[in-house]
């Protein structure tokens, strides 16, 4: 494993959500706090950032080559050749105090999502599956601040966080839907942030106060950890064309003056090389 390296030191304060896009080959991530959704060319490093019109949680690549975002009040999609948001479905409207935080593309194109209460005070986050045909369905609820979700290499189980709790959750899954509820792993360092599966089925969980990416076994025992040189990682995202490169948001949300001091490369993109490749992102399905 080789060491972890800054790509680019954009200190955004809550950098979330990096997804590789093979078509681009670039990686899209947002900054939720600073309202921006922003491409990494992994070819050339370019850089490039536009504004959302909210909080943004996520962009997922979709099969038309748009971006489906998750913005405070509902699923936007995003066009990069114009850069113009649209606002495709409303979301938890009778929730005004949530917003959208971090979302999946399961292999079927079905997209996952999950809310929080941005205040970080009430369990009123929620878990949703949207398809064009069904629209946005509650899978679970009473959440304080959800991550996630992510499935196993064989569809079987779906993983979620109740970061609040500092536990994972796993499901049963089959066909869209979940059940059996239960405790995977409680963490013993830091809370869980984004997750991401490699094609082992080793679970991969970016820790927001815990300085790294810790790795699961599907038993739920923890297998070791990736150090960071900051302490919020959001998430990691598998790419390059052997899937065998992590790129790991972070932030400095929360951070006292003299932790951001301490920590200068707070809220930067990193990468790291890995062993074991991850999985293919899949693209959302936009039509019934």
């Amino acid at each position: 494993m080789t060491q972890v390296e800054l790509i680019w030191d954009l200190k955004a304060e809550l950098g979330e959500g990096p997804v590789w896009s093979v078509r681009d080959r670039c990686v899209w991530f947002v900054d939720i706090k600073g309202r921006k959704l922003h491409r990494y060319s992994v070819d050339d490093g370019a850089k490039a950032s536009w504004d959302a019109p909210d909080q943004i949680g996520f962009a997922l690549p979709a099969e038309d080559g748009s971006l489906i975002c998750g913005v405070r009040g509902g699923l936007y999609r995003f066009d990069p050749a114009t850069g113009a948001f649209s606002l495709l479905e409303a979301v938890e409207a009778d929730r005004p105090q949530n917003r959208l935080n971090d979302g999946y593309v399961a292999s079927d194109g079905s997209l996952w999502f999950g809310s929080m209460d941005d205040s970080e005070g009430l369990k009123t986050g929620a878990l949703y599956r949207w398809t064009p045909d069904s629209g946005v369905v509650l899978k679970a609820d009473g959440y304080g601040v959800t991550n996630g979700p992510v499935l196993s290499p064989d569809g079987k189980t779906l993983y979620h966080h109740d970061t609040l709790e500092k536990t994972i959750e796993a499901f049963d899954h089959a066909a869209g839907e979940i059940s059996n509820r239960r405790v995977f792993a409680v963490m013993d360092e830091g809370y869980c942030d984004g997750p991401s599966m490699d094609s082992a089925g080793i679970l991969h969980v970016g820790l927001f106060g815990g300085w790294g990416v810790a790795r699961y076994a599907p038993d739920g025992r923890k297998l070791g950890k990736i150090e960071f040189p900051v302490s919020a990682i959001t998430k990691a995202a598998f790419g390059d064309d052997d899937l065998r490169t992590l790129y790991c948001t972070t932030a400095w949300l929360h951070q006292t003056p003299d932790q951001r001091e301490s920590q200068p490369l707070a809220g930067g993109l990193f990468k790291v090389r890995v062993d074991t490749a991850g999985q293919p992102q899949s693209l959302i399905r936009l039509r019934p």
